[in-house]
């Protein structure tokens, strides 16, 4: 009982340090803050003009699909989707052989970096995404949750989009062990994220087999997931349906990065002997 409490208060406090590194980077947040305003707006008038040529399409009207474009920069850094989190430390360490140390402290390599980027999730959600969406609500009329149930639901799909995400960057990171750097797998994996997430176009847009291939992927957990559960379109059963298809993903690769952290610790012992 004492050593679980222990591993909670030690996860908790490197969760706190990942929320107060990023936060001491107050230019880049400013930055980043203006950066995804001017982006939601470019965005969200190319959504107008879409929409006023297919009103309807994937079944948003157009105050929704306007919407998404601010959900969509609201949870960018959230969910990592261009990178920006622990990944390119991670393989750094690696790169250098510094990762040994980390694999022989008593702390779970996997458990720590979760618990640092979720801090820093948490920060980029409140210091990145809320000032972008209260600006595209102030220019736009959205399609905002008439009531707070709604708002709860979406937040624990934004949790367990964070979840996901780092579910898949951390086998990113991991295929360092295997590859010279990462860098080739960590480009792909960023580009499949970009496309597959609905960070382009709502994946719900895509058409025929693309589109049930696209939402079925992990990607789609992290923003197209969320959103519809912001929107409305996933409630009851549905939304059940969301979190288990988010949860599924989340131990999926969870689970495959635990059996790939044994292998690369197998590795670093093989070579260290």
């Amino acid at each position: 009982m004492h050593v679980r409490a222990g591993r909670f208060r030690l996860y908790a406090a490197v969760a706190a340090g990942g929320f107060r590194r990023y936060a001491t980077y107050r230019a880049a947040t400013a930055a980043g803050v203006f950066t995804n305003t001017i982006f939601g707006l470019i965005l969200a008038y190319t959504y107008i003009a879409l929409w006023d040529e297919r009103p309807g399409l994937g079944g948003y009207d157009q105050a929704q699909a306007v919407t998404f474009v601010w959900l969509g920069q609201a949870l960018f850094t959230v969910m990592a989707l261009m990178g920006g989190g622990f990944e390119n430390e991670l393989m750094e360490r690696i790169r250098t052989g510094d990762i040994a140390v980390d694999l022989y402290r008593p702390a779970d390599l996997q458990a720590w970096w979760l618990a640092s980027d979720l801090g820093r999730a948490l920060f980029q959600l409140l210091g990145r995404g809320v000032l972008p969406m209260a600006a595209g609500a102030l220019v736009f009329d959205l399609a905002l949750p008439p009531d707070p149930l709604r708002w709860l639901a979406f937040l624990a799909a934004v949790v367990l989009g964070m979840l996901v995400s780092f579910g898949l960057r951390f086998l990113v990171a991991l295929s360092a062990f295997w590859t010279m750097d990462g860098a080739g797998v960590s480009q792909i994996a960023l580009l499949a994220g970009t496309f597959f997430s609905g960070m382009l176009l709502p994946l719900n847009v895509f058409p025929g087999a693309l589109g049930e291939i696209a939402r079925a992927l992990p990607w789609s957990a992290l923003l197209q997931v969320p959103a519809d559960v912001f929107l409305g379109e996933r409630t009851g059963l549905d939304l059940v349906r969301a979190y288990a298809f988010q949860l599924g993903w989340a131990a999926v690769l969870l689970s495959a990065g635990r059996l790939l952290q044994a292998a690369a610790t197998r590795r670093v012992v093989v070579q260290g002997g």
